[in-house]
């Protein structure tokens, strides 16, 4: 049983389709065949539904499944601690963020990289099940999302900061020179938010619901810079979480104030529980801690260095 086969087997699984899993696997769709037979050969059950198509795994391919994941993610272990011990980390840093963190992955990657120069990257915004769910394939190696979920079990986590909510605006004109805002006085302001797919965005419907309260959504995106720009040039209104600002340079573009009552929820690293840990979650970890995120977003409001402090 070679591991090139393996991979075969996890790339067709992935993809659902024999000439995209050749492609990512960079053999011709014949030699993915052929492997994937021998493969079947040796382990003595058949591991796909045979049709003219990609028609799924078969029950035992499905068990098998499993396992292959774990042992290519074995494999990558094991080059990662060999290549430590001769000259430094080196490989592949795969990381899944839920779509607010995106603007803030590089306070991450940066000290990673700073660290590491010779580790490689990849980056991917996803929401929260997907990250969870690629973890748990093996398809990623870290997520940056929110902690406050009962799904974590079997996960190790790493709390970073308090994700807090606030509502910007293009200039404090236009909130009369408020320093706070309640949810029901927010709500009658014409707003661009996350679309409703988002879970940023159910978080913020539910805090309306709280306050017995239907916002004015006159837009919705699904991308935090366009949500940005319908702030800045469309003037709309919108909440974001406080850790945004820092990528959004609050120095006069734009003004923020909390939303009352305080909304917030734990954002983190999470990873995998296994033993060993890959080389590169480990030092990941090692590095994150030292960030002081939540100190950097508390301090970067309306272009000042003021912690953002609610007058509850």
């Amino acid at each position: 049983m070679l591991l090139r086969q393996i991979e075969y087997l996890v790339a067709l699984a992935r993809e659902r389709h024999f000439a995209r899993a050749a492609d990512v696997c960079c053999v011709s769709q014949p030699a993915l065949s052929a492997g994937i037979q021998q493969l079947e050969h040796e382990i003595g059950v058949p591991l796909f539904l045979r049709g003219t198509r990609f028609e799924g795994l078969t029950p035992e391919g499905e068990r098998i499944l499993r396992w292959a994941r774990e042992t290519l993610a074995a494999s990558e272990g094991l080059r990662q601690e060999a290549a430590a011990a001769r000259s430094g980390l080196k490989g592949t840093l795969r990381l899944g963020a839920i779509p607010t963190t995106m603007p803030i992955v590089s306070l991450l990657t940066g000290p990673y990289r700073a660290a590491h120069p010779e580790i490689h990257q990849a980056i991917v915004s996803l929401n929260n099940a997907e990250i969870l769910r690629r973890l748990t394939d093996f398809e990623l190696d870290l997520g940056l999302t929110y902690l406050d979920d009962q799904s974590l079990r079997g996960f190790r986590t790493l709390p970073l900061y308090r994700e807090r909510y606030v509502l910007i605006a293009r200039d404090s004109a236009s909130i009369s020179g408020m320093t706070t805002i309640d949810w029901a006085a927010a709500a009658k302001l014409p707003l661009c938010l996350l679309n409703s797919s988002m879970q940023n965005r159910r978080i913020i419907d539910g805090a309306f619901r709280r306050a017995n309260v239907t916002p004015v959504v006159a837009v919705e995106v699904d991308s935090v810079f366009a949500l940005y720009s319908h702030v800045r040039s469309a003037q709309l209104f919108s909440i974001i979480p406080h850790s945004m600002l820092l990528v959004f340079e609050m120095r006069g573009d734009l003004t923020a104030i909390p939303v009352t009552p305080e909304l917030n929820r734990g954002i983190g690293l999470i990873a995998l529980e296994r033993d060993p840990v890959a080389p590169l979650v480990a030092a990941a970890w090692k590095i994150t801690p030292n960030l002081n995120l939540e100190h950097q977003f508390d301090r970067v409001i309306s272009g000042t260095d003021q912690p953002i402090r609610p007058n509850n």
